[in-house]
């Protein structure tokens, strides 16, 4: 089992990327996520200088996984940041970057799950949990969501994805 430590200086992890580029799947031309937020490559939904992606973009897997590994740093620093000093074994960590990524950084400040990880003491079982949750986009249940959730949930409590 990892040992737990402050997470203040986690960047998004090779474990954390690979996690996220094989549950969003890769798409060179711009799509509709479902919820209309147009997205790219990984779930990119902007381009490095920082313009939204629109409808008709493209990008090659070369661009897609600089844009990934970019979005997946962004979006740990800012979990790390709302989540504060609290310490986390590695699999912790990489699952809750993985489910961040998805839901995005406002969402998941604002989550029970990280209110579970802030508490005194930290209830980590519990956090993991709150993973199984988030599994709507839409107002509808997604089977694509409730299967990496239930990864994020099994690499949470240490026993991979």
């Amino acid at each position: 089992m990892d040992r737990r430590m402050l997470i203040g200086g986690f960047g998004a992890s090779a474990i954390a990327v690979a996690l996220i580029a094989g549950f969003e799947g890769y798409s060179s031309r711009a799509y509709d996520d479902g919820v209309g937020v147009q997205t790219v490559g990984f779930g990119s939904t902007a381009h490095p200088d920082g313009r939204p992606v629109r409808p008709g973009d493209t990008v090659t897997p070369q661009r897609a996984v600089v844009m990934l590994a970019r979005d997946a740093d962004r979006i740990a620093h800012e979990l790390a940041a709302c989540i504060g000093p609290v310490p986390l074994a590695r699999h912790e960590w990489d699952a809750f970057v993985s489910w961040a990524y998805n839901v995005g950084g406002a969402a998941a400040c604002r989550s029970t799950l990280v209110k579970k990880l802030r508490q005194t003491p930290p209830d980590y079982a519990g956090a993991c949990r709150e993973l199984l949750k988030w599994t709507r986009a839409g107002g509808r249940e997604l089977p694509g969501l409730v299967k990496r959730r239930e990864a994020e949930y099994r690499l949470c409590m240490g026993e991979g994805a």
